[in-house]
């Protein structure tokens, strides 16, 4: 059964009202007029000065929110942002910093452990090694524009890295180093899932308990498929969004 006239006509007036507001939104954060870290006025003023209701309000920020230009947050209302840092999935093996380059962002590191220890069950079953195996352990927590962007625990075998340690991962890169020591990553298999923040990991990332996070968990391998490094990165939600290139298969 179709739907009435009027109800479609009324549709598409809401649709065209919250467009046209989420565009002015979005010129006024474009010519400076609401800068990055300025909070946007609240639903109700906002109604008022566009003389709508505030659904129609809600959903030109729900648009804008989605596009990474503004965030929401508890307590502090509606703030503006940087646009999402976009990251590619079918792209070839490179480091975080060579992909934020690419987008014209700048990136800095804190390493928070670096040390080596007995790899885990977990950790010893994705490097293919003997239980208990010598590990390296490298946690980093990313800045993206100096925003915390992507919390990241590391293992590394030390038998193919005996000089790892030499290195200062606050300022040089791990595929750098893992090249230079002649054991390059060039594959890596990729999972992708989604969890909410717990109170540590809200902490470190800057986001409310319960926030949207991306989980990558990453295996990378070298030229013979010999399994070389073992990642764990956690990534704010509301920063950040992957692009898949898909093909489908002739049967």
């Amino acid at each position: 059964m179709r739907p009435p006239v009027r109800v479609c006509r009324i549709g598409r007036i809401m649709a065209t009202l919250y467009s046209s507001i989420k565009d002015d939104l979005l010129a006024k954060i474009k010519d400076g007029t609401y800068k990055e870290g300025d909070i946007i006025p609240p639903e109700v003023e906002l109604a008022k000065s566009y003389g709508v209701s505030r659904p129609t309000i809600r959903q030109a920020l729900q648009i804008l929110a989605n596009d990474g230009y503004i965030e929401k947050r508890k307590r502090r209302g509606t703030i503006v942002t940087k646009s999402k840092v976009s990251q590619g999935l079918t792209m070839g093996v490179r480091s975080f910093e060579e992909d934020m380059s690419r987008e014209g962002r700048v990136v800095r590191s804190t390493v928070v452990i670096f040390k080596r220890e007995k790899a885990s069950e977990e950790v010893a079953a994705n490097l293919e090694l003997k239980p208990r195996a010598e590990v390296y352990k490298l946690v980093r927590l990313r800045y993206v524009d100096e925003k915390p962007n992507v919390f990241v625990e590391s293992y590394i075998p030390v038998e193919p890295y005996p000089n790892f340690e030499s290195y200062d991962f606050t300022t040089e890169r791990m595929y750098g180093a893992m090249t230079d020591e002649g054991h390059p990553v060039t594959q890596a298999h990729r999972r992708l899932d989604v969890i909410k923040a717990d109170s540590a990991t809200a902490a470190l990332l800057d986001v409310e308990v319960g926030d949207p996070l991306f989980l990558f968990h990453t295996v990378g391998r070298e030229a013979d498929g010999r399994a070389v490094e073992y990642s764990v990165a956690t990534y704010r939600g509301e920063n950040n969004t992957f692009e898949f290139n898909v093909s489908r298969e002739e049967a």
